[in-house]
């Protein structure tokens, strides 16, 4: 007779059944919330003064983050991307982002034995074999993958090994489709944005998160675009071991840094007013490094690293020069971290976008509705200055300078750009869109608000230029 294995028929069920634990999970608590908002707003009507029902905003605010949090950190995996992109100054109201931005780099790890097995079965040979060192406690533990410090044997040089948590994939592209089911059911009651779309894209991208191979090569391929574009690139991006890389492992060289989270910290720490101009400069020279970075990247190449958030931002310490208080100061290094999502952008997007770029810097409302067309944007509109409410929005949703009389995109909000001006985004253009709100989202977490559109202005009249699309007289390179 022989005998039963129930242990491994408990891990098979486990793994069949999961994913419907997972969606059952999801779909309670996210109407729940949903249903919150929605009981929330007709309470909220029969109180006349406006201070009151801004008090009793901000307490419903406090009680979904608490909700949403807990709902992104259980679940956590692609969830976490989620609390990424909503949680930041300008899309979400305060008390979501006080909250959900702790949850960067905040996934669970995968224990050290399994990641042992991982990358065993990767490099086909046994982890002391490779490393001289590899510490067991990882760096960072993200949606995907977590990363540990290590050594390879007889090298002087510490590297970072990458390595993707064993079926995360099967569980995100779950998570992808109950968010994708979510927010056709919002764009069909609450928002006129086509959210439908983004997710479909956000599908398409993360699946590429899942080859380290892929990553390797677009990390190379950014390295080389920044370093020959410029004397100095404006970010640092680590050097990949070619012979490292397989599609759940990755080694790269290890960058001694600053987590852009922790900044404000490491300024008090060298005893300089966090809140003052010294501190001010430090911050506006590294938007200034990313902003750069990003316009070449998007305007020039139009193949751009999409995934700006704190998380995988690093400024760096580097050699003994740069640990000087002055060098600090006037000269912060800063790296980009995580190629996994990456965007290679059609050449007319590219230049409609360089397009609105100028409109935008410019305020030009009627070359900002020749760009949306020429971007392929549908827009419903029913208003009054319908090319003033289109070009606001433009604003909003493609340059990081929140527009005067802007607070927050808040979608519940009865004056929210998103219910008045219906938008029919292109897929290709979503990456655009988030990279730039996560960039927006940056400026607002270090306290300044800037336009990325009128620091590109220079970047898109070159790339126009070049494409024959602006005389001579009015750029010159």
């Amino acid at each position: 007779m022989v005998p039963i294995d129930l242990k491994h028929i408990q891990e098979k069920l486990s793994t069949h059944f999961r994913p419907w634990q997972r969606s059952f999970q999801f779909w309670v608590r996210a109407t729940h919330i949903y249903t919150g908002y929605k009981v929330f707003q007709v309470r909220v009507s029969f109180e006349k003064d406006v201070q009151k029902q801004e008090a009793m905003w901000e307490r419903q605010h406090e009680v979904a983050a608490e909700k949403i949090y807990a709902m992104c950190y259980d679940l956590g995996g692609f969830f976490l991307k989620v609390a990424q992109i909503i949680g930041k100054p300008d899309l979400a109201p305060a008390a979501w982002v006080k909250r959900l931005v702790t949850l960067c780099d905040r996934a669970p790890p995968t224990p050290f034995d399994a990641v042992l097995a991982v990358l065993e079965r990767e490099f086909s040979r046994s982890v002391g074999d490779v490393f001289e060192r590899f510490d067991v406690d990882p760096l960072g533990s993200a949606s995907i993958a977590q990363v540990h410090r290590a050594r390879l044997r007889g090298d002087k040089s510490d590297v970072v090994v990458k390595v993707q948590h064993p079926g995360v994939q099967d569980l995100m592209m779950t998570d992808i489709r109950n968010l994708q089911a979510f927010a056709l059911y919002m764009q069909k009651t609450d928002i006129k944005f086509d959210l439908y779309s983004i997710c479909k894209e956000m599908e398409k991208q993360i699946g590429y998160e899942f080859d380290f191979v892929k990553e390797a090569d677009a990390m190379e391929k950014i390295r080389r675009f920044l370093y020959e574009n410029n004397k100095k690139s404006p970010v640092m991006v680590p050097r990949v071991l070619r012979d490292m890389v397989t599609r759940r492992a990755l080694v790269m060289e290890y960058i001694d840094g600053i987590p852009i989270l922790n900044l404000g910290e490491e300024i008090a720490r060298r005893g300089i007013n966090p809140s003052g101009k010294i501190a001010a400069a430090a911050k506006q020279n590294i938007l200034k490094s990313l902003t750069l970075a990003y316009g070449q990247m998007i305007l020039k190449s139009g193949f751009f690293h999409a995934d700006p958030h704190p998380g995988n931002i690093l400024i760096c310490k580097g050699s003994e020069a740069s640990r000087q208080l002055q060098f600090f100061i006037e000269s912060p290094i800063v790296a980009l971290l995580d190629y996994g999502q990456v965007k290679d952008l059609p050449e007319k997007l590219r230049l409609g976008y360089a397009n609105l770029v100028l409109a935008i810097a410019d305020n030009d409302l009627i070359r900002a509705s020749e760009s949306y067309r020429e971007l392929g944007i549908d827009t419903i509109s029913n208003c009054e200055n319908e090319d003033e409410e289109l070009f606001k929005l433009a604003q909003s949703m493609f340059d990081t300078k929140i527009p005067p009389g802007v607070v927050t995109m808040q979608p519940f909000s009865k004056d929210s750009s998103i219910k008045k001006v219906g938008v029919q985004i292109s897929k290709e253009l979503f990456s655009v869109l988030r990279t730039v709100h996560l960039l927006r989202g940056l400026s607002a977490g270090l306290g300044i608000n800037y336009s990325c559109a009128e620091q590109w202005r220079p970047i898109a009249e070159e790339a126009l230029y070049l494409a024959g699309r602006l005389k001579g007289s009015y750029f010159k390179p």
